[in-house]
């Protein structure tokens, strides 16, 4: 075998070099090409949500300008004739915040709760079937949540809302509402169902922040002496703090928009305005689709999209709120 001539070594070596530079050069296309694709994956979730605000925007725009009463302090909603409409939101905003917020305070403690006990206390064999169990209530339909809450959880908790009301009723509150107690329709038995159905939300994304606590940290706790509450409390919630905020957010908004569960619980539809959790009436959601078989004129129409564009609003604000929270703890 005759050895190779410098020439031809040479000339070897070029075309291992053209190869590199033309492999370097589909790389660099083949990555601007999922550059722009991701891009385009990310843009559209952004276009989504200016074309929702822009679709609200000009659908309520006309009813907004022939509304009669005041939109944001009127409790009047009042959209059966097109040339005298009268609508505003506060009883929806009222009804809306005060359920979801009632159910935010119920479900985030026993959620954070869960999750610990599922990622520190619980043995391997446990917490992965328990944790599955929680899961599953995420797919139980809204109207079973309905169903359960209006004929099984309000009889349930009617003793509760009669002591509270009866002990604490100095407390707006818990003062009388304007439906009564026996029938269970309240905010109150809403709040109890609505903590139900994000529970799962809540418990999911906090034990998966918890599980990401640096073994090392919680290592360098036990060597100090800590014992297992000191440890959870020292360095799995503060590391878990910023992702229990966005998972009580992401609960508080599935909350915001329930809509069957809470028409069916909220059945009164005389005006709350008292700020008490014994009060029916409608949240936005409940409100709307209340009313979905009546669309057939542009203006009602337009005035529950109103209503959809301020609940559009609310949500939006709620999570920009969450994310400046959870950005502040992070960063301190």
């Amino acid at each position: 075998m005759t050895p190779s001539s410098p020439a031809s070594a040479v000339n070897r070596a070029a075309q291992g070099q053209t190869l590199t530079v033309a492999n370097v050069r589909a790389l660099g296309r083949a990555d601007r090409i999922f550059r722009t694709i991701a891009s385009a994956a990310g843009s559209t979730v952004v276009l989504a949500v200016v074309l929702i605000a822009v679709f609200l925007l000009v659908r309520a725009i006309p009813s907004l300008s022939a509304n009669q009463a005041n939109f944001f302090t009127s409790a009047r909603f009042e959209t059966t004739s097109p040339q005298h409409l009268a609508f505003g939101i506060r009883d929806l905003l009222m009804v809306t915040v005060l359920s979801s917020l009632a159910a935010l305070v119920l479900a985030v403690p026993v959620a954070v709760g869960i999750a610990v006990f599922l990622t520190q206390y619980a043995p391997a064999r446990l917490s992965r079937p328990f944790g599955a169990m929680v899961d599953l209530l995420a797919a139980v339909p809204s109207i079973v949540f309905g169903l359960w809450g209006i004929f099984v959880l309000a009889p349930t908790l009617k003793p509760l809302a009669q002591f509270l009301n009866r002990n604490l009723g100095w407390l707006f509150l818990f003062k009388h509402g304007n439906v009564s107690l026996a029938g269970g329709g309240t905010i109150f038995t809403a709040a109890v169902v609505l903590s139900a159905m994000i529970l799962p939300i809540v418990t999911s994304v906090s034990r998966e922040v918890f599980r990401q606590t640096p073994r090392m940290q919680i290592e360098a706790a036990l060597a100090l002496g800590a014992t297992k509450w000191e440890v959870v409390r020292m360095t799995v919630l503060p590391f878990g703090r910023s992702g229990v905020i966005a998972a009580s957010m992401l609960g508080l908004g599935r909350a915001l928009g329930e809509t069957v569960a809470v028409l069916i619980i909220l059945r009164a539809s005389a005006h709350p305005g008292h700020w008490s959790l014994f009060d029916g009436g409608y949240t936005f959601a409940s409100k709307i689709a209340s009313a979905a078989s009546e669309f057939s004129e542009r203006l009602p129409t337009g005035a529950y999209i109103s209503a959809g564009l301020a609940l559009f609003v609310l949500t939006f604000v709620v999570n920009v709120a969450a994310r400046a929270i959870a950005g502040g703890k992070v960063n301190g």
